[in-house]
């Protein structure tokens, strides 16, 4: 018999929409593991109610009168870090940008509970794996504050020459949670003139990716698309893979979209983009896995090794979540682990070794 207590977690609901709070509450409580600490009615009573409750998660709606939730989002990490989960029901363009903000102040992951209201009972379980999982790991004050010096610097302006335009080399990352901020400072470290493309996998709910887009190439200096079928892969350019796609690169440097199953729970699947990498680039083929829970692009990232490609893993300490690079490390598929703020040098090394 399974004597094993398994903890309770407390989560602050903070959602200004008395039906949607109602709502949240509800679904919530329907799992025995769960317990609603309470409901904040705007951004300041989340501030608030984090520092007397101490809850273990908190759901954050943006749109909130007082304080929205990327203010509070930033107020909460800067003095009483808790998990958070961006959930609004209301997601517009000018929402999703301050979404992706809250992200950048240490926000975990963001999620659109539109559906729940009408009992998308998929949502409805994803939201509550979600609110159990998230509410495992561990965050700190000033997330961002801590990697601002780090994104704003420009590495290679005065370091290492890259090589011309045009490589015949390719950089491939996968990455689930944690991973929009992760990518961010990578991305944001690398030159206009990146010699050549890169490709990405990066788990995230359907119809937040084109904001993702948006807001990565408002970031960084290089362009930024979301893959199209057929499309050709050109130096210093972005592409993120489309979601429920699998996305991988073929023959003669072109993407490939098809709608197929789950591979290992993801569709995209960094493995599958990964294995394709391998065949294709082999030897001048760079990798990167980031934080992200779960095991996904841990088999390609082996592929990637075995075919003659480098492999680059980000560290335990600098992860929101060890899982997939932990998994790629245990299968011997990583040649160099590296903290976040030192991933874009080191990719740059690579490539230009690589040549």
């Amino acid at each position: 018999m399974d004597n094993v207590v398994k903890k309770i977690v407390k989560v602050l609901i903070a959602e200004d929409s008395p039906i949607i709070a109602r709502v949240l509450s509800t679904l919530l409580l329907s799992d025995p593991q769960i317990q609603v600490a309470g409901i904040a009615r705007n951004g300041k009573e989340a501030v608030e109610m984090a520092a007397l409750l101490r809850p273990d998660i908190i759901t954050m709606d943006i749109h909130m009168p007082i304080m929205d939730g990327y203010e509070a989002t930033k107020q909460i990490m800067a003095h009483t870090p808790t998990p958070i989960l961006i959930a609004s029901a209301a997601v517009q363009a000018d929402g999703i940008d301050r979404m992706f903000r809250a992200v950048s102040y240490g926000a975990l992951d963001l999620i659109d509970i539109s559906g729940l209201a009408s009992g998308d009972k998929e949502l409805g379980t994803k939201f509550l794996d979600s609110i159990k999982l998230l509410s495992r790991i561990k965050v700190v004050h000033h997330m961002l504050a801590k990697m601002e010096g780090r994104l704003t610097d420009d590495p290679f302006a005065a370091s290492e020459a890259l090589l011309p335009r045009g490589s015949d080399q390719i950089l491939a990352i996968a990455a689930s949670t944690g991973g929009p901020m992760a990518i961010l400072s990578i991305l944001k470290m690398l030159p206009q003139d990146f010699p050549c493309g890169i490709v990405i996998v990066q788990h995230i709910t359907s119809g937040f990716l084109e904001q993702f887009a948006v807001w990565l190439k408002g970031e960084c200096r290089l362009k930024v698309e979301i893959a199209q079928q057929g499309q050709a892969i050109r130096p210093g350019t972005v592409y993120l893979a489309p979601c429920d796609l699998q996305m991988r690169v073929g023959e003669g440097g072109v993407l490939r979209l098809s709608d197929e199953p789950l591979y290992d729970g993801h569709k995209p699947s960094g493995t599958i983009l990964l294995e394709s990498v391998a065949r294709v680039y082999r030897e001048k083929a760079v990798a990167v896995i980031l934080t992200g829970m779960g095991k996904d692009g841990a088999k390609g990232m082996r592929e990637v090794k075995a075919r003659g490609g480098r492999t680059i893993a980000q560290d335990e300490a600098s992860c929101i979540v060890f899982g997939m690079p932990k998994e790629a490390i245990d299968l011997g598929a990583i040649d160099h682990v590296y903290p976040l703020n030192e991933i874009a040098q080191a990719i740059v090394e690579q490539i230009n070794r690589g040549a």
